[in-house]
């Protein structure tokens, strides 16, 4: 199951950020990259996934330029647990280890989609709304600059009391559906809002012909996965590149 997990997330990298307004991806080798002007300090989307640690320590200069030039002020590496190489090549090129989500993985034969009635969905989601959404979640006040469908991507949207309350995202790749940027505003959580969000989007692939889905889980969001029937494949760690900011200088 984790190697289903790294490819979906290269593919949703290179996708996302290929399809936002000035974006762009890159390839270099083993390495790819995206790249989301829109949400240049947001070093989650703008973030490089690789396959093999010696080219990503030959690369990481290449790297580093490709986003200097583009004006990104933070990216991420998401890297393999317990790939000492990429660490010592990372913290040597000045990259912080920002986080430590766990890896996630789920068979979709059993998952059954709510009961007529169980969620208010909306049958197509406004963008305006996921927005909302995430912004409220996330505090990512630019996030509508840069959010943008493309083929392969499913958005879903929940609401609760005519509101936008919850959202979800499925990146198609490979008979993996790879769930992505999940949230709920905070008026509306602890009403298993996502956790039914969840059961249908993953309903809904496996009718597209997906057979297990992957995603990376925050401290928030894991209890709700596994709840749906995720299981812990271990961890993935962020590194991050951060330009200092010149206020502080």
């Amino acid at each position: 199951m984790i190697d289903r997990l790294f490819p979906s997330l290269r593919d949703f990298v290179a996708s996302f950020a290929a399809a936002t307004p000035g974006g762009s991806a890159f390839e270099l080798g083993g390495v790819t990259g995206g790249i989301v002007p829109a949400m240049p300090d947001r070093s989650v989307v703008n973030s490089v996934v690789y396959s093999d640690a010696a080219e990503l320590e030959q690369r990481l200069p290449e790297i580093a330029d490709t986003y200097d030039q583009a004006g990104i002020a933070a990216w991420t590496v998401w890297a393999h647990e317990g790939d000492e190489r990429a660490a010592s090549a990372l913290v040597a090129s000045g990259s912080v280890l920002d986080g430590e989500p766990v890896a996630m993985g789920c068979e979709l034969a059993g998952i059954e989609a709510p009961a007529d009635g169980e969620l208010d969905l909306s049958a197509d989601p406004d963008r305006d709304g996921v927005v909302e959404v995430l912004a409220d979640a996330y505090h990512w006040d630019n996030v509508g600059d840069a959010l943008a469908w493309y083929d392969g991507y499913h958005p879903y949207l929940a609401l609760s009391e005519g509101r936008p309350a919850c959202t979800l995202a499925i990146h198609d790749h490979d008979h993996d559906a790879h769930v992505t940027l999940v949230g709920t505003t905070e008026a509306a959580r602890g009403r298993g809002l996502a956790t039914l969000l969840m059961r249908q989007a993953l309903a809904d692939a496996r009718e597209r012909g997906a057979t297990t889905s992957t995603l990376v889980a925050t401290r928030l969001g894991h209890p709700v996965y596994r709840r749906v029937g995720y299981r812990d494949l271990g961890r993935v760690q962020m590194w991050e590149r951060r330009k200092p900011d010149p206020a502080d200088a």
